[in-house]
């Protein structure tokens, strides 16, 4: 049975804990408040850029524009790079394991494709540096100061490598911010621009007003996939590193304050425990000098 003095300097070392991961839950917090609305801001545009630009692809010759290549998939000794965006840092719960788990899952179900890999973030480059894979680009400590600079310079390697041929398609793995509680894993392919969601968007219009819509552009569309394209790119890998942020300090926020409160859970099991040691201890006492008492008799 441990000592009184044990017990202490226990329930001390506790409550220490609990202070600092209620401290760094209210860091999380007021973090995530800033991120929140740096997303909030982005995802509109992002989201309606997305749906023009698949909505013009499904309207010209694939061959218009490199980045509308639609290579064979897969094809033999073809490549892909995946960038996988983690944190920096940890104490987050799961939120870079299930980055990680799936990016490992996109890898083992493509066997007869060889991927190379873009490392967003300290722990997904710490993890797969160690397993000797294939990493073209590499970046950590960019969540510090995250500016549309860095995601330009990610996009344009990524454009480079599938313009040049290097790899025949490009996806992104990052955590999804839906809401505090809640971050979803999302694979999503940048290059090759995808068509499907204009395909979904015509089946729609056409069973709601009997026929797809047309639009008029000006200009043409090959001249707007010369400045749109590389922009879109841009900005989806910028809205992609902003829904991670805000995703990483929602798990730490709610990871902390679990933290928190297991450590109030366990100080007062503590104290529960020396409260009985010590009453065990006081009774012992007390039962001594009683004997010793009718033993002097």
């Amino acid at each position: 049975m441990p000592s009184l003095l044990d017990i202490r300097r226990r329930i001390r070392a506790v409550k220490s804990t609990q202070q600092i991961t209620k401290a760094m839950k209210m860091v999380a917090a007021s973090k995530l408040r800033r991120a929140q609305d740096r997303i909030q801001q982005a995802r509109p545009f992002a989201v309606q850029m997305q749906r023009v630009l698949n909505s013009l692809a499904g309207r010209v010759d694939p061959a218009a524009h490199p980045l509308l290549d639609e290579r064979a998939e897969p094809r033999a000794g073809g490549r892909s790079l995946l960038v996988v965006i983690t944190a920096d840092r940890g104490l987050c719960g799961s939120f870079n394991a299930n980055v990680i788990k799936v990016a490992s899952t996109f890898i083992v179900e493509r066997p007869e494709r060889e991927v190379t890999l873009g490392l967003i973030g300290r722990r997904g480059r710490d993890y797969y540096v160690k397993r000797a894979f294939d990493v073209r680009i590499e970046r950590i400590n960019l969540f510090a100061k995250l500016q549309f600079d860095d995601a330009r310079e990610i996009a344009r390697t990524a454009v480079e490598a599938f313009t040049g041929g290097d790899v025949d398609s490009v996806h992104l793995a990052y955590n999804e911010f839906r809401s505090v509680l809640s971050q979803r894993v999302v694979v999503q392919q940048l290059l090759p621009i995808p068509r499907t969601a204009f395909e979904a968007a015509a089946e729609s219009e056409e069973d709601q007003r009997g026929a797809t819509l047309d639009y008029l552009y000006e200009p043409a569309p090959e001249q707007l996939f010369t400045t749109l394209l590389p922009s879109y790119v841009e900005v989806q890998v910028y809205r992609a590193l902003l829904e991670s942020n805000a995703a990483f300090f929602a798990a730490q926020m709610t990871a902390m304050d679990a933290a928190t409160r297991n450590s109030g859970e366990m100080i007062e099991s503590l104290t529960l425990y020396m409260n009985k040691v010590r009453q065990a201890a006081i009774t012992r006492e007390i039962i001594e000098v009683v004997s010793g008492a009718s033993q002097a008799r």
